[in-house]
């Protein structure tokens, strides 16, 4: 059944969507499990160019945008004993299908609904998507009420201007207010700890193998598990975006399977979710492989684990634990590894533990990317070089070696006490997806920065005087050139002021009145092509 009716989905999407509301039968998950999936959208199915939503994904933080090309599919499976069925059992998936990637949000939502939707049927689900007809926009940084069944769930979406490693607290008013209101602490975020706890030693060379976008397999007894730590491995290298694919849960039934596993070229850059025994042979030439048993919150600490060569890992039942031949490039940080030690003998909550791992993640992550930062500004050319009359000048050329010489000076060392071949780590990441996926993105913005400063330029100048000097040609050359900068301004949302807008128009209008009356009907009526 698909809800509200009219939702469009190809039949391809439709068959991924069956195979991966369930999980494997060797999970043999009975009860209540929830877990999520990441699907590819089918080829020429029109984008919906959204401008609205398009514009809301403007303000959010890079990793938080919707990547056109994906559905995230959030699951609430039920199975349980029942004679009176012919298979003995109970198994239904109640599956949210968005292109948002608020985990934890829908998640709540699906707690909220699902056991009441597999005692009520499809009536309830009309009940449900009234509820989320009334939502507000998604519009990052405004505290949201998302009323559902009963209760409203209280939330902000953050933005990219939050200082990253903060969350804004959204909290209940009054006591009353506690009864029907619910406040969620993210829409995004995992337990992050918990999903590391399994391979705790490791947390710092699974974060470089993230940020090389190498191909990673995260081997889980469920989908739950599964989903959960590829999730925590895609954001631990936030406020980076991680640019290749990733699913979460991933099965043998995927369209995608055969170009996933196939031997004949190197594995991709990709991060699998599995639970399927199979994926034990299918996917044992990849580099690198980390196995989990199941997830449970440490009441001691873990063991001391060292990293396992891959030829030990024959079936899904080798012990849990980093199956690779990768030789991490920094050294190993000692003191969050005791610090989260003592955290488990002190009984700290793991809220609190997922937020020192988090912070140390971030921590890490800046220090890597400040020096990429102060150098791609670099390349900026100097403001005095923008001329009203010339097309904006371009970006200088992005060179490693000139990169490399900053490093001396204004490198990692200046915000992190890490030592290891950092240099080593900057020249494997500027080939990878990451890199790419992050320089594609400040170059746009700073090409959009100088389009800006080029149309403040223009502004600034007597236009109408320079009009009465030249040929009408030129003038109209001119009015022509003038209103495509505002249709661009308009289109590519360019971070100009709206009263640069109005001046340059105001300059259009008065250049246009002072031309002869047939061209000023021709320029009128010429207004927006």
């Amino acid at each position: 059944v698909i809800y509200p009716p009219h939702s469009k989905l190809s039949d391809k999407e439709k068959t991924n969507i069956c195979y991966l509301s369930f999980p494997d039968s060797n999970s043999g998950c009975l009860g209540d499990t929830q877990f999520c999936f990441r699907l590819r959208r089918s080829s020429g199915r029109k984008v919906s160019l959204c401008c609205f939503l398009d514009q809301l994904d403007r303000d959010l933080p890079v990793y938080l945008k919707k990547d056109p090309a994906y559905y995230y599919g959030y699951v609430y499976f039920r199975q349980v004993r029942d004679k009176s069925l012919k298979r003995g059992y109970f198994q239904k998936s109640l599956v949210l299908i968005s292109k948002l990637p608020y985990v934890h949000l829908f998640r709540t939502v699906l707690k909220r609904i699902a056991p009441e939707y597999f005692e009520k049927s499809e009536a309830f689900l009309e009940a449900v998507c009234s509820d989320v007809d009334r939502w507000p926009p998604p519009i990052p940084g405004e505290i949201l009420h998302l009323p559902i069944m009963g209760i409203i769930m209280k939330l902000r979406i953050p933005t990219y201007r939050d200082k990253p490693g903060t969350t804004q607290i959204v909290q209940n008013m009054h006591q009353a207010d506690a009864q029907i209101s619910m406040a969620l602490p993210t829409v995004h975020e995992v337990d992050l700890f918990r999903c590391f706890c399994p391979v705790f030693f490791h947390i710092q060379m699974l974060w470089e193998l993230v940020l090389l976008g190498e191909p990673l397999v995260v081997m889980a007894p469920s989908p739950s598990e599964s989903s959960e730590t590829v999730l925590a491995l895609v954001s631990c290298i936030s406020p980076l975006k991680y640019c290749s694919d990733f699913r979460p849960y991933f099965t043998i039934h995927d369209s995608e399977f055969k170009e996933y596993t196939t031997r004949t070229q190197a594995p991709p850059s990709v991060i699998l979710g599995v639970t399927n025994p199979f994926f034990a042979k299918t996917l044992q030439h990849w580099p690198h492989i980390i196995r989990i048993g199941d997830i449970k919150l440490p009441g001691e600490v873990p063991k001391q684990v060292k990293v396992k060569k891959l030829k030990n890992l024959k079936t899904l039942d080798s012990k849990p634990g980093v199956y690779t031949s990768y030789k991490p490039y920094l050294n190993k940080d000692e003191e969050i590894i005791k610090h989260l030690q003592k955290g488990v003998q002190q009984k700290r909550p793991t809220e609190a533990q997922s937020v020192i791992l988090r912070r140390y993640f971030l921590e890490l992550t800046e220090s890597f990317i400040i020096p990429l930062e102060r150098y791609v500004a670099s390349l900026m050319p100097l403001q005095k070089s923008i001329s009203p009359w010339k097309s904006p000048p371009q970006l200088r050329q992005f060179s490693q070696e000139d990169f490399m010489k900053t490093l001396e000076k204004a490198g990692p060392q200046l915000t992190s006490g890490l030592k290891g071949d950092w240099i080593g780590l900057y020249r494997h990441f500027l080939k990878s997806p990451n890199f790419d996926g992050w320089f594609r993105s400040r170059q746009k913005e700073m090409t959009q920065k100088l389009e800006a400063l080029h149309l403040e330029a223009l502004c600034n100048e007597n236009l109408v005087f320079w009009s009465q000097k030249h040929t009408e040609v030129e003038t109209v050359d001119l009015v022509l050139k003038l209103k495509n900068k505002l249709l661009q301004a308009d289109r590519e949302h360019l971070p100009v002021k709206t009263d640069t807008l109005k001046k340059l128009q105001t300059h259009i209008d008065d250049i246009i009145l002072a031309l002869p009356d047939d061209l000023q009907d021709i320029l009128l009526k010429t207004g927006t092509t």
